[in-house]
């Protein structure tokens, strides 16, 4: 297959991106399940969007507190600034957010100083990615192909000239792109408890490790507090940061409330872990008491309706809950345009790791975070996809022989990950260990 731009994944950072692309360029999407399973599709909560000047400050130090001071300030900065653009670009595809009065309603989640979180009931992620896929799914000049999963990149000389792919039935097919962009998601799939779909391994990591592009912080892995306990097998549910926002509390065994429940995730992670320690329990419980009934129903139907399935009424009593493995801060490290260090080749989302989020992930920056910097993207291809360059004997030397044992070949990528992702770990704690003796 021939194409203008490959896009790996479809969700709000690849269908962004391909909206703000030029409409006279052949855009591929491939997704490696169905359209709808992406990782923002899940999303409850909801984005964040800056009040106005008065709020900068605030945005910046929450953002950068969040992440232990660890986040690239550049890119804080070009987040926060083009929040209000970017919101307009939704409500201008059609995405609805809860309105009081006429005006935008805002909500305040974990580690924020104020209300500036707009939403859609719990399913903001649906919502817009649902609103963007629509639009897509308009566009003469985009495809998108479902269970179709990238296995490599074909590159040479640190340049990218597509990807090597394998359909549902085993069969391989190749993609030639003159520009290649990476929104595959993060790496969820390869824990046991995790809120992530299963499918979703860091492939893009794995293929990115083999040809030497560079990866920034792959062991920056956020837990999130607060999802519903279970015995079952499979995908966590995600009890939302903006519950505990809208004043949830958090309960132990004997009922009585053990930490600030706004407290940024990692640190209220390690909270209620001491506190199950204590306990001697798997989890402990959240209460929705403090919050009236009408609005549980009307601002969380969704976790309202899961909660009943699970057996439990969120109305009129406690749910266990327990953190699980969340969100990925680390990535593909790329530049404000999302540039990875080899050309023709970009990374958007979870994938990629711009440094807005340093060491642990604000609530809420996730969907704004992706939305950015996939529209800096399409803009950084518009201006230099005229001068790319191509191989075609990169094409007729290629071996698809060597993609025959796929099992092989996920274990393989899988096996690279962890030891990279322990190097880098070992890595940081020697460097912190440094700062702390030496200053």
């Amino acid at each position: 297959m021939n194409t203008d731009i490959l896009i790996v994944g479809t969700g709000v950072g690849g269908l962004f991106g391909a909206l703000n692309l030029p409409r006279d360029k052949k855009i591929l999407m491939i997704t490696k399940d169905e359209i709808e399973n992406s990782d923002s599709f899940l999303a409850q909560g909801g984005i964040c969007m800056l009040r106005g000047e008065e709020d900068y400050d605030s945005y910046f130090e929450d953002t950068m507190k969040a992440g232990h001071y660890e986040n690239r300030k550049e890119s804080v900065d070009i987040m926060i600034r083009s929040s209000r653009e970017i919101i307009k670009d939704l409500i201008g595809y059609g995405v609805e957010f809860a309105r009081e009065n006429g005006d935008l309603a805002f909500t305040r989640e974990g580690g924020h100083s104020r209300p500036r979180i707009l939403f859609h009931e719990d399913i903001t992620g649906r919502e817009i990615t649902e609103k963007l896929l629509a639009q897509v799914k308009k566009r003469d000049n985009i495809t998108i192909l479902e269970h179709t999963t990238m296995v490599d990149l074909v590159c040479r000389d640190n340049v990218c000239y597509g990807a090597v792919c394998r359909r549902r039935d085993g069969s391989l097919v190749t993609v030639q792109a003159k520009e290649t962009v990476l929104a595959c998601g993060g790496v969820g799939g390869l824990y046991e408890h995790s809120t992530n779909f299963p499918h979703l391994t860091g492939d893009g990591l794995a293929v990115a490790l083999k040809h030497g592009v560079r990866l920034e912080n792959i062991d920056y892995v956020q837990i999130h507090p607060t999802t519903l306990y279970s015995k079952k097998p499979g995908r966590r549910f995600l009890i939302s940061e903006s519950v505990r926002g809208e004043g949830a509390v958090l309960y132990n065994a004997e009922h009585k409330r053990f930490v600030d429940e706004l407290l940024p995730r990692d640190l209220l992670s390690a909270a209620i872990r001491r506190q199950m320690e204590l306990d001697h329990k798997p989890y402990v419980w959240l209460s929705m008491e403090h919050i009236p009934q009408e609005e549980i129903k009307s601002h969380f139907p969704n976790i309202y309706q899961k909660c009943l399935e699970e057996g439990y009424d969120v109305t009129k009593e406690c749910i266990p809950v327990v953190p699980a493995q969340h969100y990925f801060m680390g990535g593909i490290w790329v530049d404000r345009d999302s540039r990875s260090s080899m050309e023709q080749l970009y990374a958007v989302g979870e994938t990629s790791c711009n440094g807005v989020h340093g060491a642990n992930r604000l609530a809420s920056n996730s969907l704004l975070e992706s939305l950015v910097f996939a529209k800096r993207c399409a803009a950084k291809i518009k201006s230099e996809i005229s001068g790319v360059r191509e191989d075609k004997k990169v094409w007729e030397e290629l071996d698809l022989s060597l993609y025959s044992d796929y099992d092989k070949i996920k274990e393989d990528y899988r096996r690279s990950i962890e030891q990279e992702t322990e190097r880098m770990r070992r890595h940081h704690e020697q460097s912190n260990y440094h700062e702390a003796k030496c200053g």
